[in-house]
């Protein structure tokens, strides 16, 4: 399978990397055949955050997207499936489950070690290969760069979190994966915007790809936002992008990743 139908890589001019890896949709047909109806929902998918994102392609920045669904495989685990957050409930690199704990197979057709590691090669490692590349070439070019990891979920999901998740959630592996403080300082913009609540490095503190690539003193930071859907989009089916919504955050979100860039620009103490 070519590799530009496995992802999309649009390239900027700014030292700036928006990956959003749960986007994709897409579920081979031969796949599709062994899932259970709801699987081809893809219920659990970061719906519209290319839209939402639309801003920073003025800014400049290169924005890679994924074809295929987290549940084919989940581009955010990392390779050998270990749990991010131990002691607390998670799919995994090839999901069984949606995050309401449903079944994703039918019976008898869950994938067996051998059809994981055929998806990781396929799919997993492509998209991997060209954040790794152009994080690269944008330190080359920038002396720097910054990679924002882009990410929504439903604001309910008591399977990972209780009552109603903080809208947002900014996290840098506990200040490993950026800049000292990057994570505070942008949960200050959100507090003193007012209208939206928010925390650093808690319930989400960064998953694979921030902490695997996130390498400050190499110059590349690394920052997830986990965002509640509800701040920009209707929850329930059909997830429906609501303009009014999104154009009340989409100025917060532009002034949260101008905030990280010059974060990461300035000298560290």
């Amino acid at each position: 399978m070519d590799d530009c139908a496995i992802y999309t890589l649009e390239r900027g001019t700014a030292p700036l990397l928006i990956s959003i890896p749960h986007r994709g949709t897409r579920i081979p047909d031969g796949l599709a055949q062994e899932m259970t109806p709801v699987a081809r929902k893809v219920d659990d998918c970061d719906w519209h955050l290319e839209r939402l994102y639309d801003f920073a392609r003025e800014m400049g920045a290169s924005i890679l997207l994924p074809q295929f669904a987290r549940y084919v495989i989940d581009l955010n685990r990392p390779p050998d499936d270990a749990n991010l957050y131990p002691g607390r409930d998670t799919t995994g690199l090839c999901p069984v489950d949606t995050f309401e704990k449903e079944p994703l197979y039918l019976e008898g057709h869950e994938p067996s070690r051998e059809q994981i590691e055929a998806r990781r090669a396929l799919y997993w490692q492509p998209y991997h290969d060209a954040l790794a590349s152009e994080l690269a070439a944008l330190r080359e070019e920038h002396g720097h760069a910054l990679l924002w990891e882009a990410h929504s979920i439903r604001s309910v999901v008591p399977r990972f979190f209780n009552g109603r998740l903080t809208d947002f959630n900014f996290g840098t592996a506990d200040g490993a994966s950026a800049a000292p403080e990057l994570a505070e300082r942008l949960a200050q913009v959100v507090e003193s915007d007012g209208r939206y609540t928010t925390v650093a490095n808690g319930r989400f503190k960064g998953g694979y790809i921030t902490r695997r690539y996130g390498q400050p003193a190499n110059g590349i930071h690394a920052v997830q936002l986990e965002l509640t859907q509800a701040t920009y989009m209707n929850e329930a089916p059909p997830y429906s992008y609501d303009e009014a919504r999104a154009s009340d955050v989409q100025p917060l979100l532009r002034e949260l990743v101008v905030a990280a860039l010059e974060h990461v620009r300035a000298p560290q103490i």
